[in-house]
């Protein structure tokens, strides 16, 4: 069987998982299942690389790591969050220009990664302290903290959704810096997430 199967990737295998699942359910109509596995794929990017390191990998292995991180990047954090707007009803032209805007931005900014991060890791064994541009991943967070506002705003929270994917399009490539995270970083946006998870079931 093809591939590398070390607990890194199949963390990230997990994370795309998800994010499959959760487009099944966005087309159902259950949004808050959806939105709930875009948070557990985030969990699951956030993780993996840590595991990288923690377990000896050859060197097909790790570039393996970095393409299928990418990849799965591109369906959970890229394609999906477009297939929810769809799912709210979202399917106009202007909606579609800013879907593909939004896809487009994605596979560029992860390509531009790459590419900058074999660059760097050629040149430097040190820690990465910045992102050029909106890292991908970050939609697993802020997309559940906007879908909030779908409480207070029923009617017009399709359109606030859209209207953010455009923002978060223009992030992706817009060159500025944004601070890695942390471990303490990294433990409060779960902390962030489960307190999110619990008020959409709960309360």
């Amino acid at each position: 069987m093809i591939g590398f199967y070390n607990a890194s990737v199949i963390l990230t295998y997990l994370g795309v998982v998800s994010a499959v699942f959760g487009m099944s359910q966005a087309f159902n109509g259950n949004f808050k299942i959806a939105i709930l596995c875009l948070m557990i794929s985030g969990l699951t990017d956030m993780y993996d690389g840590t595991i990288a390191k923690m377990i000896k990998r050859s060197e097909d292995a790790k570039k393996f790591g970095i393409e299928i991180d990418s990849l799965c990047d591109l369906v959970c954090f890229g394609v999906y969050p477009v297939v929810i707007g769809y799912c709210l009803g979202m399917d106009q032209w202007y909606a579609r220009i800013i879907y593909m805007c939004y896809v487009l931005g994605g596979v560029i900014r992860l390509a531009y990664f790459n590419v900058t991060e074999e660059q760097r890791q050629a040149h430097s064994s040190s820690r990465r302290k910045h992102y050029q541009g909106l890292p991908i991943t970050s939609v697993a967070l802020i997309i559940p903290i906007v879908y909030q506002l779908r409480r207070f705003f029923p009617e017009e929270f399709p359109y606030i959704y859209v209207a953010m994917l455009a923002v978060i399009a223009f992030l992706f490539v817009f060159d500025f810096k944004v601070f890695k995270p942390d471990k303490k970083c990294m433990l409060a946006f779960v902390v962030i997430g489960a307190l999110i998870a619990v008020k959409m079931f709960l309360l």
